[in-house]
């Protein structure tokens, strides 16, 4: 018998044995993984990558998303990798993942498999820092309670809504001014800012008066840096995190929102319960106080609703903005409906809204053309499978093991023109903005799907339609016209966590 020891056998030799496991083991894995999804259903096609661990597919990632075209890198990977008509791919950033615009698979995901998918533990972790245990980062449990709190504070018809809307869209007429330039986007997210804080805290951060906030702006970035965390999956490791400020700025949140759990939580369970009996002073916080003392729920929900309630609603009034100032004959239209239904001077309620059809389809028309989450994931809880885009056809089941995430953009799909009907038919082009084409059409089911669907749906959906609605009625009760100072130019998509104009959208309100 030869016994061989490390000091006798060269180092060449172990680096080579460990190099012939290593790749043996990579193999085995490979080769157990695959037998697992053949075993649940088909492949989709394969978004080939020619680097380990799918560097280059990363690299791409962020390179797009900094040259604002990450609608156009999915439209190109779909095109090239899965062929005419198909919206679904895999691909790999150290582990495989699977992207669609498939309305079949995004009904799966969101409605009828729902106990099959969620945003998974991975998820969570990621997310942490920024939104915690809140209701956007939770599954099970966690998730349903999170909805149970909030749900109540999203009632519908509640006058406290209209006159907050009322309170701040009015400061926001004074800075607009008369002719003058603004930056839409900018204008609009001080005064959602305003109008979030005050219905949630009972206290606007005022940005409206002070443009320069410590909290918007530490707020904004912390949005930026997660954004690009989300988007590289399990190698955002390579994102810098603190070299970009981000756990500064999630201090600054923190330090500023602490300050009003600290005032809530000082009033007792008897006095939060009959303050929030009273319609007269009731804020979010208070009422979501009276039935927790954890601050750290407390924290977490405050910001996720935050986050909803300030950038949705921001962007996709500039984007109708935009849009108004390019298509004046739109704006005409609009001011018209205004002038019938509610006259020049009186503060619109909400049925008034509710009645003003050719305003409800111009905000359907911006969110057909601008969903305000463009790109969202969700993890597979378990073995399970998405129901097409598999097989030679892409009419097969895809198998999907245990923890695959799955991206699908609801920006692709709602732009996808075979969802609609044919040009010959006389229906405007689908890249057109066209609020008319709302008149006598409803789109096929998970088409359209702005808010999510199934049991995940936006609770603030009425909240943020009402205030988009009452911030058009009041702007073009002031305003006749709102003048385009881009010279015609698109402002590009930006994809953070919401999507938003890529450049400053300048106007004029007159």
């Amino acid at each position: 018998m030869i016994t061989l020891t490390s000091n006798n056998i060269p180092l060449s030799y172990i680096l080579l044995g460990a190099t012939v496991l290593y790749i043996a083991y990579g193999a085995l894995a490979t080769f157990r993984k695959n037998a697992r999804i053949n075993q649940l259903g088909a492949r989709a096609p394969i978004r080939k990558s020619y680097l380990p661990w799918g560097l280059d597919l990363a690299y791409d990632i962020i390179a797009n998303a900094l040259q604002d075209e990450v609608y156009e890198m999915w439209v190109g990977m779909f095109a090239k990798f899965a062929g005419p008509g198909r919206y679904t791919v895999e691909a790999s950033l150290g582990e495989r993942m699977i992207l669609t615009a498939d309305p079949e698979n995004i009904k799966a995901i969101l409605a009828t498999q729902f106990k099959d998918y969620g945003k998974g533990e991975s998820f969570r972790k990621d997310w942490h820092a920024f939104l915690g245990n809140g209701i956007f980062t939770t599954d099970g449990q966690l998730w349903h309670n999170s909805r149970q709190l909030i749900r109540p504070q999203f009632v519908k018809d509640r006058l406290s809504d209209i006159e907050i809307f009322e309170e701040h869209v009015q400061v926001m007429i004074t800075k607009i001014g008369q002719g003058q330039e603004i930056d839409t986007l900018d204008m609009m997210f001080r005064y959602t800012l305003d109008a979030a804080t005050h219905f949630l805290l009972g206290h606007s951060v005022d940005s409206l008066q002070n443009p320069q906030t410590r909290f918007a702006d530490a707020f904004g970035n912390a949005q930026r840096v997660q954004s690009m965390v989300a988007r590289v999956g399990p190698l955002n490791w390579l994102i810098p995190r603190k070299r970009m400020g981000f756990y500064d700025s999630i201090k600054t949140v923190n330090e500023f929102v602490d300050k009003f759990i600290e005032q809530a939580l000082a009033l007792s369970p008897k006095e939060l319960e009959e303050k929030t009996n009273h319609d007269q002073g009731y804020t979010f916080l208070h009422a979501i106080a009276a039935y927790t003392r954890d601050r750290h729920m407390l924290r977490d929900q405050l910001v996720s609703v935050l986050l909803a309630g300030r950038d949705t609603t921001a962007c996709t009034l500039s984007w109708v903005i935009y849009h108004l100032s390019m298509e004046p004959q739109i704006t005409a239209k609009l001011r018209q409906e205004i002038i019938d239904t509610v006259g020049l001077d009186r503060t619109p309620t909400y049925q008034d809204l509710k009645e003003m059809k050719y305003l409800q389809h111009i905000l359907n028309e911006t969110l057909r053309l601008y969903p305000v989450v463009p790109y969202n994931v969700r993890f597979s809880l378990v073995d399970t499978t998405l129901p097409v885009g598999g097989g030679a056809d892409g009419l097969q089941p895809i198998g999907v093991p245990k923890d695959t995430p799955i991206g699908y953009s609801t920006l692709v799909m709602q732009r996808r023109a075979d969802i609609y009907p044919p040009p010959s038919t006389g229906f405007p082009a689908i890249e057109k903005f066209v609020p008319e084409r709302w008149d006598n059409w409803t789109p096929k089911s998970w088409t359209y799907v702005p808010f999510n669907g199934g049991p995940r749906i936006c609770i603030g959906q009425q909240f943020a339609l009402t205030e988009m609605g009452y911030t058009l009625v009041r702007l073009f009760q002031r305003y006749e016209t709102v003048e385009n100072r881009m010279h015609g130019e698109f402002p590009g998509l930006h994809s953070d966590i919401v999507l938003q104009p890529a450049r400053p959208v300048k106007v004029a309100f007159h």
